[in-house]
């Protein structure tokens, strides 16, 4: 009886013992939150900020990015069944995923902060990251030094008075005041689609390409902003070899006045920070004829979060701890704003913006002097219509012909679901 009892005893003891191991283990298992980060720009400090989250929330953050186009790469990770919790997608890809995939987050607190959240037959999928825009960038410094005057911005609305200044900062010896990059993301997308967003009803513009009842080569907007992006390329640093331009270093010579303008957008301060910038810079309407529209930089939420909706419930509810973080944490706005120089997309965030191409973007924001940006071109546009503009860039084609090639991309394309 002796011997049973000691033996029972000792099982017993083994089987708490294992039961205490096997809870300590399971207590210490943490929720995986994945996130998928498309802007290449922060990846950096995304990877930092997902290491401190991590120690500070009992989570076990983990950030990726990929070269491919988002659409491609995502459309990978959904055909090999192996979801991100939280994906960074453009708003295009909110439209044709987030019925399938997405999480509705109606019910979360920071809807009620944005006008910028993507909603799809009344369920809110799309959580913006950050507002963006596109115009042009200065360096004020660069250009008072030359001309001894105070510069103005909003003196330089037609390209008339934008090729008069130039010529000026040349007269002052300022070789080349302009520069352009060759990315075709910069001129197929950014720059290309203003002439959608520039008119009355960009889907019907469009499909009047399409059906060859609007003449793109004799199309206002088109000319009025190819006049503008001429007087860029044939004052560009780069012109004798357009297509060999580094953008780092075009950004460091705008930073460092070296140059007075650079077509582009807020998100290009991430880097022209790391360079001997000037302190006053901003950004500016593109100059053109175009009067209802040269007051305005062209722009509005930028790039989406969205929650899979196959993962665990635990992963989910990361997912939205995290989302909330950022918008009302003082850590998480301070992540958006300062850290990763973002415009918020959220009514309740006061911190400043720090960088100055920010708060041009918050300045044109806050009096409702954005036109909004066009989401809904192909997977495909940038690239095609880029390698076009390229051309153009480089002299290797007219006007005329690009407006051929760009005309013959949409013969067969077709805009995305919205």
């Amino acid at each position: 009886m002796k011997k049973r009892a000691i033996a029972l005893l000792l099982t017993l003891t083994m089987i708490v013992a294992l039961a205490c191991c096997s809870g300590s283990a399971f207590a210490a298992k943490k929720v995986t939150l994945t996130i998928f980060n498309s802007k290449m720009e922060i990846q950096s400090q995304m990877e930092e900020m997902a290491e401190e989250y991590s120690d500070s929330h009992d989570v076990d953050v983990e950030v990726y990015y990929s070269s491919d186009t988002v659409a491609a790469h995502m459309s990978t990770k959904y055909a090999s069944n192996d979801p991100y919790v939280l994906s960074m997608v453009d708003a295009k890809d909110i439209f044709s995923l987030g019925p399938d995939h997405a999480l509705d987050v109606s019910g979360e607190p920071w809807v009620a902060e944005t006008s910028q959240a993507i909603a799809i037959d009344g369920k809110v999928y799309g959580f913006p990251v950050c507002v963006e825009a596109r115009g042009i960038l200065y360096n004020a410094d660069a250009i008072e030094k030359v001309t001894g005057e105070a510069f103005d911005p909003a003196s330089v609305r037609t390209t008339e008075q934008f090729q008069a200044l130039i010529d000026k900062l040349i007269a002052g010896g300022m070789e080349a005041p302009t520069g352009l990059q060759k990315e075709d993301w910069s001129l197929g997308a950014h720059y290309l689609q203003q002439v959608y967003e520039m008119q009355p009803d960009p889907d019907a513009f469009i499909a009047g390409i399409k059906d060859g009842s609007v003449k793109l080569a004799e199309d206002p907007v088109f000319n009025a902003l190819m006049d503008t992006f001429d007087v860029m390329k044939d004052n560009n640093w780069m012109k004798s070899s357009p297509l060999s331009a580094v953008r780092e270093d075009t950004e460091m010579m705008l930073a460092e006045g070296e140059i007075a303008f650079k077509f582009g957008g807020n998100w290009d301060w991430a880097n022209i920070s790391a360079f001997d910038y000037s302190e006053n810079m901003g950004m500016m309407p593109v100059p053109s004829t175009l009067d209802e529209y040269n007051t305005k930089l062209v722009g509005g939420g930028s790039k989406y979060f969205f929650i899979d909706n196959t993962v665990s419930e635990e992963q989910q509810q990361a997912a939205k701890d995290f989302l909330n973080w950022l918008v009302f944490d003082e850590a998480g706005q301070e992540f958006l704003v300062n850290t990763c120089a973002l415009v918020p997309a959220f009514a309740n965030i006061t911190l400043p913006v720090s960088d100055p191409l920010g708060a041009s973007v918050k300045s044109y924001a806050d009096t409702a002097s954005l036109i909004a940006d066009y989401r809904y071109a192909p997977d495909d546009h940038y690239a095609k219509n880029g390698i076009s503009f390229q051309k153009y860039l480089a002299g290797q084609i007219g006007r005329a012909g690009l407006a051929d090639e760009i005309t013959a991309y949409w013969a067969t394309a077709e805009v995305g679901a919205h």
